[in-house]
């Protein structure tokens, strides 16, 4: 489901959001430049898999967060994560890289990924992309959960680890 197809399917729902067009960005720090003007929480969403390549999570986190990965990989049960590969993440979530978006979770009819959310994104609108890269949309959970409900994920909200900094 494209950019397009998303936004009719959200209103389709009545699910409520603002819509901010910018440039297309690819990293968090591009994002930021275009993200001044834009309300809410910004976020950024890491596609992650298992060791053995079996299991497929998203995370949403802040945007300025450093992730410990290691960490997080015990948190949820895992030995260890990675980063899945652009293939993957074309076949599961038809999505290209600086595109990642929960709402990409539409595409995964097979419900292949298990969705975190770190809980510092829980208390106020947050941006994601809609499918594209060239755009954001600020919701609030409450329109945000009639979109996962429609596509049968469930969010799991989790505190997540941050990397130290090292000296």
């Amino acid at each position: 489901m494209n950019e397009h197809e998303l936004l009719a399917l959200l209103k389709s729902l009545d699910v409520e959001y603002e819509y901010h067009a910018h440039p297309a960005v690819f990293t968090c720090e591009e994002a930021r430049d275009h993200a001044r003007n834009i309300p809410g929480l910004h976020s950024k969403n890491l596609f992650l898999r298992n060791k053995k390549k079996d299991c497929y999570y998203l995370m949403s986190v802040q945007a300025d967060k450093r992730v410990d990965i290691m960490r997080l990989a015990k948190m949820i049960g895992e030995t260890k994560l990675s980063f899945a590969s652009s293939e993957d993440l074309l076949e599961i979530l038809q999505l290209t890289p600086g595109s990642v978006t929960p709402f990409g979770l539409v595409n995964d009819r097979e419900n292949r990924v298990r969705f975190y959310l770190d809980r510092d994104l829980t208390v106020d609108r947050v941006g994601f992309h809609p499918n594209a890269n060239t755009a954001t949309l600020v919701i609030d959970m409450q329109n945000f959960s009639k979109f996962l409900v429609h596509t049968g994920h469930t969010r799991i909200e989790i505190d997540v680890p941050v990397r130290e900094m090292s000296s």
